[in-house]
């Protein structure tokens, strides 16, 4: 399994250990992260990939302690965050709404949502949006956390930022309103980097320009990156490492190379076969055969058993467990388990 064998190593700014995050529902519980375990490397950038609905979002709004409780609730597991030369807290125990977790989340632990126009207020300016982030985490005066402000905007690139200041989001392009996002996240220096579908609602060449200019900023501020997407485009550009969740789960976990040249699980290698590649025209896309299980659906072997064209009889009875292959490349497969 990827467990936090190191978790004392300097290298290292967080810990998830058997994370479980549960909804429950009247029609029943729904388990959308269920047993996660990762390890994230400071400075180093993590793709988190999947189908939409295997648990991404969910684990990542778990790590900012904004699961919406009721219904969801962490029951189970770890969140250690690595601080240098300061004892590890364990972000699973904080009060959400308490003192010292409000302190963490923005300051620390920072967030860019797959829609910047639901994060951003449309009643303030986007100066005093970025400034109040600021003053929150920083004890700025106003002037100074406006002149930060300012500095940030100059960093994302965008045009006429003493003007952008004083305008509101609904004035701004959707890239303009992300680089506002990605502006206000890293105002506080944070260590780690949460990025929810950064890219989606983008073209093309406005997502080159985001994932170059995260890039930019991460060397800058030394932050870690955590990349939620289904664009696994985006995760060959600008990953170390990539997890692979599947129904809540990490079925498989390499560096990005590994992943991209030598896909080990079923899933994985359905979801490479399912993207077109460039120059090769005429190449068919070949689906992901059947459906994705109901989410209260209570499986017993492995979840992925009935799309799987190599199913065998064990994989309907036992869940796999991540197990190493070679490295740090794991696999939660029968086919390349111990049976």
């Amino acid at each position: 399994m990827i467990t936090a064998t190191h978790s004392a190593q300097a290298d290292t700014i967080l810990d998830i250990r058997n994370l479980q995050t549960y909804f429950f529902l009247e029609s029943g519980t729904i388990k959308s992260v269920n047993g996660v375990n990762l390890t994230l490397k400071r400075n180093a950038t993590l793709g988190l990939v999947g189908e939409s609905g295997c648990g991404k979002s969910v684990m990542s709004l778990s790590l900012m302690r904004l699961v919406q409780s009721p219904p969801g609730k962490i029951v189970g597991g770890e969140l250690l965050l690595h601080r240098k030369h300061q004892p590890a807290v364990d972000l699973a125990k904080l009060d959400p709404r308490g003192k010292e977790m409000r302190s963490i989340r923005g300051s620390e632990i920072a967030m860019i949502f797959q829609e910047p126009m639901t994060s951003l207020n449309p009643l303030y300016t986007i100066g005093s949006q970025i400034a109040e982030t600021i003053q929150l985490h920083q004890k700025l005066s106003k002037k100074d956390a406006l002149d930060r402000a300012l500095e940030m905007l100059h960093k994302v690139h965008i045009s006429d930022p003493q003007q952008r200041l004083n305008q509101y989001p609904h004035q701004m392009s959707g890239g303009m309103r992300q680089r506002v996002m990605i502006a206000m996240a890293l105002s506080c220096n944070p260590s780690i980097l949460i990025a929810d579908e950064p890219t989606t609602a983008l073209d093309v060449t406005v997502q080159a320009q985001i994932l170059d200019l995260m890039q930019q900023l991460q060397d800058d501020v030394e932050s870690a990156i955590i990349m939620v997407t289904h664009n696994l485009g985006v995760v060959s550009q600008i990953a170390d490492v990539v997890a692979v969740m599947y129904l809540g789960k990490i079925v498989e976990y390499a560096n990005t190379e590994s992943l991209f040249h030598d896909p080990l699980h079923p899933y994985t290698k359905g979801l490479l076969n399912s993207v077109p590649v460039f120059g090769k025209k005429g190449k068919a896309l070949v689906p992901i055969e059947g459906m994705v299980p109901l989410p209260t659906e209570d499986i017993r072997g492995c979840g992925f058993a009935d799309r799987c064209p190599h199913v065998m009889n064990i994989c309907r009875e036992q869940i796999p467990v991540l197990e190493n292959m070679a490295g740090e490349h794991q696999v939660a497969c029968w086919l390349h388990g111990k049976k």
